[in-house]
């Protein structure tokens, strides 16, 4: 049995989101105030409050940037990612807050020296300037308790003086939390040439390198915000300025070449706020609409009209797989912005300059979403390979699909996954319901399968033909209408986006086709759209797998059946697993 050490535990941990009622009686005390006559002024407690969102917004802005790759990879200070343990960790870094705003309150009723608190007194920023204490922390409840104690001793101090105000409080505690988010960032944004033009201020102005340091090397720079603490106390790192140098020298550079790059695209407006960069945390969970997002959508809305006007294609994160780099890049284009027939040409730029990048930089793997053949034909000579992924997002599919089963329902049928997956079953002599009015390109497909299999190869027009079979293979969405003709124990495997409603209670319904990473991915910490952690969309992993094997063919254009299984098995190979509600089933 593990005992956990005193203190060691916030006291709300287990109240989760709810903790945040704790602000209630705060907030409760100045309406009282403001409602009953013949009350004293509780304005402290809005005050409280005020200070205590600034403070959130001063944090998220700071983590916002910090996952902006597209502005600063470069500039990063250690390299290796956050993944979600660190997420997990940090998850409720906002404790501190609450915290300080609770342990204010007493300090008030504690101390009358806070009344009637004048709203300037430039005294007072003189005294907390002399009283500041350097410290540093950020982890359990005891720390915190430590810490808020020993950081709020300027502010009673200057206070107790008689010069407290309550623009000081306000400076005071914003600028502490602003530098102290500095330090934590990860990203240098002070040029070393600032030291050497005025070399005094690098004992003044503390960087995040230097906070780094204490990080990676603990015995050294213990100081927040001064670093000539450190030099008196004989405890500053010697290597301080020089990594300082080499990073912000090295911004400017390129940086290390992935070895694979995923391009992908945002799927929806509401979608597009599920990035680390907007959301850190929602960012490492699936994604699924939530209420706080709501009124953020005209916003999103508007980023979205910006990015179709003047964004290009951009970093958006990335991961280490067996000391290989591999990067997702996001075409700055929605889901619905690939039907509208005069946004095509504008994609299909897009989409060509990200590979041209791509080539030019030296990546050898790109994973598009999509068919490549355009960009393949158009430049022959590309030295990067480009593949669509779509051969490993048929063998997820198929791999899911009952051995047992002799006879299955097709919608989406004549696209090029449609086509692929309909001529492997055939050749198993599976019969395939294929919906579809195109008869020509039916039976083009249809001549493509063996003679012998040709028959199990059926043309449908209506949802109706259906109802009989319990296999359903969603390559096109359906209404609820249309998947009321299936029959009670049917399942629906999918491979469209969005993924169908789940409307009928009688069926089952797949995940969209997926895999999970190897267990030795390092660095990843944000999910895949709809995908679990560590999981992501076959076409991805699909790309990953061509990346590993080394293979140097262009995987473009219409399916090659042949090679289903020979991409099925390097990816079990390679440690990818698949992702299916149906796992524990036999197969195909």
């Amino acid at each position: 049995m593990v005992v956990a050490a005193p203190l060691s535990a916030w006291p709300w941990e287990n109240l989760g989101f709810y903790k945040y009622l704790l602000y209630g009686p705060l907030l409760g005390k100045f309406v009282y105030s403001r409602i009953q006559e013949d009350t004293p002024d509780e304005t402290w407690c809005l005050y409280i409050l005020i200070i205590s969102i600034l403070r959130g917004i001063i944090h998220l802005l700071w983590i916002s940037f910090s996952n902006m790759l597209f502005l600063n990879r470069n500039r990063q200070i250690i390299q290796k990612g956050v993944d979600f343990k660190q997420i997990d960790r940090e998850w409720d870094w906002d404790n501190f807050i609450l915290l300080q705003a609770l342990m204010a309150s007493m300090v008030y009723y504690i101390f009358p020296c806070f009344e009637n608190l004048p709203l300037w007194n430039t005294k007072g920023f003189v005294a907390i300037l002399i009283l500041h204490v350097t410290t540093a922390g950020n982890a359990t409840f005891l720390e915190q308790l430590v810490f808020s104690t020993v950081t709020a001793v300027p502010i009673l101090g200057a206070s107790m003086m008689g010069y407290g105000s309550t623009s000081m409080i306000f400076a005071y505690v914003l600028v502490f939390d602003f530098l102290r988010c500095l330090g934590h960032c990860n990203v240098e944004i002070i040029p070393h040439k600032l030291f050497e033009t005025l070399s005094f201020l690098r004992y003044l102005i503390y960087t995040p390198t230097y906070h780094s340091l204490h990080h990676t090397e603990m015995d050294t720079n213990f100081c927040l915000f001064m670093p000539l603490f450190d030099a008196l106390g004989q405890t500053l790192n010697s290597k301080s300025w020089q990594q300082h140098e080499k990073i912000t020298s090295a911004s400017g550079n390129k940086g290390r070449v992935p070895d694979f790059v995923f391009l992908a695209h945002v799927v929806d407006v509401t979608s597009s706020m599920h990035a680390p960069f907007a959301f850190r945390s929602m960012a490492s969970l699936p994604f699924t609409t939530r209420l706080f997002m709501l009124p953020l959508w005209p916003f999103a809305f508007a980023i979205m009209l910006m990015m179709w006007a003047w964004s290009k294609t951009f970093l958006f994160s990335f991961y280490y797989l067996q000391g290989r780099l591999h990067q997702t890049w996001v075409v700055p284009r929605h889901g619905f912005q690939y039907f509208l027939p005069f946004a095509r040409d504008g994609i299909n730029k897009q989409i060509e300059d990200a590979i041209l990048r791509a080539d030019r930089i030296g990546v050898k793997n790109e994973s598009l979403n999509g068919g490549g053949t355009l960009f393949v034909d158009k430049h022959p000579n590309l030295r990067v390979r480009v593949v669509h992924g779509n051969t490993l997002t048929a063998a997820v599919i198929l791999n899911e699909i009952p051995k047992d089963v002799k006879e299955v329902f097709l919608t989406g049928a004549t696209s090029k996954l449609g086509r692929a997956i309909a001529l492997y079953l055939c050749q198993r002599k599976v019969r395939v319901l294929m919906l579809t009015m195109a008869t020509e390109r039916f039976q083009k497909i249809q001549k493509e399968a063996p003679v012998e299999c040709q028959n199990y190869l059926v043309q449908v027009t209506k949802y109706q033909a259906a109802q009989n079979c319990k296999t359903w293979i969603v390559g096109k969405w359906i209404t609820p209408r249309e998947q009321s003709w299936a029959p009670p124990g049917t399942h629906f495997h999918q491979f469209v986006v969005p993924p169908i409603l789940r409307f009928r209670r009688d069926c089952t319904y797949g995940d969209l086709a997926a895999m999970r990473l190897p267990d030795d991915v390092e660095g990843l910490g944000s999910c895949e759209y709809t995908m679990d952690r560590g999981v992501v969309h076959a076409c991805h992993a699909g790309g990953v797998v061509h990346s590993l094997e080394g293979w140097t063919h262009h995987e473009v254009g219409a399916l090659d059946v042949d090679r289903i299984d020979v991409v099925w098995k390097a990816a079990i190979k390679h440690g990818l697993r698949p992702v299916s509600s149906l796992k524990n089933q036999d197969s195909l």
